[in-house]
């Protein structure tokens, strides 16, 4: 059957594409898909923030312990790199979506390469970590844009549980966000870093199975791509496809054997790119002929959100970067007599937004109308990541040397406030995408969100590496003061993108 005929292609199931009815209300008075869709991301997000959190550390750790042996900075700034790497390859996956293979398969396959990531990663070889990272690294970016395309297809434009459902939807994130570090975090410092990585493969393969289940309970399920190419298009793509892939292969191989590209060169590379992807990827959208000139100018309030995500997320990736970092050498692994590893932190990140999401959902369906409009959530996001940063001024100055030990509840704090940030913010900037996005580049655009975490990752690789070679508090600061001073002027913006952004409201 032809997967470029799409009205043809699945005449049993004619609404696949079409949003449920609209009483639909199985979960949570949402509908049910959101239960297939959110507890994929619940094994996604445990695989891969529970991997995260323990990355760096074994990036930092020395090789006798079965570490790589990496400067903390450049430790830092490799895993920063990795994450930019992953948002990236995400434009490439809305693309493959929309023209050949539909958002189903592409979240399915996404998350077969993922798990196979993991599995080698179990491999406690140095070459199978790389070879790991690089398949996560594709299978993110096919499964992340668009199972969050998938989640915003439930709802019609004008339904006012849009914005709740991405908050129970990021609650599902969340909870394995919460999971993942406290598992992956105790083999990984218990029994060895390659047991963690194990415990991430089983999660993600556990994410597929229930997905693979509820399939009959989404919009966008059917095998055809929305879009897709023509056959001969799509043979030619595909062709284009295998054989830029092929030649990266060995252009990167030839000039890591002469010795050019290095993992410094790498990670510069990859800054380079982020910079200039998004900025491609609006004047291709700004200026396609298949983008209306009313969806034309729903783009330009979008730019502004897309910074304001760079922004905060610049801060929310340290997460589990520095702030690991500094957990492992500056912070007490103790709470009323209980000790537990240090990336156990990052699930406290993840557990403040389990407890946050249902709040914030549920006090915007009882707002309704009255809630405030979108751009002034993410602001609010923005302002508290500054302010999570700003936090740890407090307790990492009037230090005259480095073997202090800040009471945990700074930490705490801290990540209590970015998770309430992530929660106004990431939801916030999902499902404004969803509504914003020109009919024709539905999952691209929400590529183009998750660029924006690409370039938050690129601008965190550079700057990390002057971690340690500043103090604490003038590092912590001064970032923490950027993205106040961001969020403060997307607020005073505010009339002019309510204006431009309808039907976001």
């Amino acid at each position: 059957m032809s997967r470029t005929t799409p009205d043809t292609a699945e005449p049993d199931d004619p609404e696949a594409d079409q949003p449920p009815p609209g009483d639909d209300h199985a979960f949570f008075g949402h509908p049910r898909g959101l239960a297939t869709l959110s507890g994929l991301e619940v094994w996604e997000r445990f695989s891969f923030l529970g991997m995260q959190a323990i990355l760096v550390l074994y990036f930092a750790d020395t090789v006798a312990n079965g570490g790589l042996g990496m400067d903390p900075a450049t430790a830092a700034s490799v895993s920063a790199a990795y994450g930019t790497m992953v948002y990236l390859v995400s434009v490439a996956g809305g693309w493959l979506a929309d023209r050949i293979l539909g958002s189903y398969r592409a979240v399915l396959f996404g998350g077969i390469l993922i798990a196979c990531g993991h599995y080698a990663m179990a491999v406690p070889t140095a070459v199978m970590t790389w070879v790991g990272l690089g398949l996560i690294s594709a299978g993110t970016g096919l499964l992340k844009p668009n199972v969050a395309s998938m989640v915003g297809k439930l709802y019609r434009t004008d339904d006012q549980r849009r914005d709740a459902g991405f908050a129970l939807y990021y609650m599902g994130i969340n909870i394995g966000a919460f999971a993942g570090p406290l598992i992956t975090g105790w083999l990984g410092e218990h029994e060895g870093w390659h047991w963690g990585f194990s415990a991430a493969a089983i999660g993600m393969t556990a994410g597929l199975i229930q997905y693979v289940l509820g399939r009959r309970h989404l919009a966008g399920r059917k095998h055809s791509a929305e879009f897709a190419l023509a056959p001969a298009a799509m043979r030619t793509a595909v062709w284009r496809i295998v054989g830029g892939l092929v030649v990266f292969a060995l252009l990167a191989t030839l000039l890591a054997s002469v010795g050019w590209l290095t993992m410094a060169r790498f990670v510069d590379v990859l800054t380079l790119v982020s910079v200039i992807a998004p900025i491609v990827y609006f004047a291709v959208m700004f200026r396609s002929p298949r983008v209306t000139p009313e969806e034309r100018g729903r783009l330009r309030p979008y730019v502004v959100l897309f910074l304001a995500s760079v922004a905060f997320n610049f801060i929310l990736f340290q997460a589990y970067s520095t702030m690991m970092l500094l957990a492992s050498t500056n912070a007490r692994t103790e709470i009323l007599g209980f000790h537990f590893p240090a990336s156990w932190y990052a699930s406290a990140l993840g557990a403040f937004e389990v407890l946050l999401a249902p709040v914030v959902a549920g006090l915007w369906s009882r707002m309704g109308p009255r809630q405030p409009h979108a751009s002034n959530k993410i602001a609010f996001g923005v302002i508290l990541g500054g302010l999570s940063f700003l936090l740890m001024v407090i307790p990492t100055s009037g230090h005259t040397g480095d073997t202090y030990r800040m009471a945990a509840w700074w930490i705490v704090g801290s990540y209590l406030l970015l998770g309430l940030g992530d929660v106004l913010l990431e939801t916030s900037g999902m499902s404004a995408t969803t509504k914003l996005a020109p009919k024709a580049y539905a999952s691209q655009t929400m590529a183009l969100w998750f660029l924006s975490l690409a370039l938050a990752n690129g601008i965190q690789a550079q700057v990390v590496k002057v971690y340690g070679h500043v103090s604490n508090p003038v590092y912590f600061g001064v970032n923490g003061a950027v993205a106040v001073a961001v969020g403060l002027i997307v607020i005073a913006m505010a009339p002019w993108l309510r204006r431009t952004m309808h039907p976001v409201h």
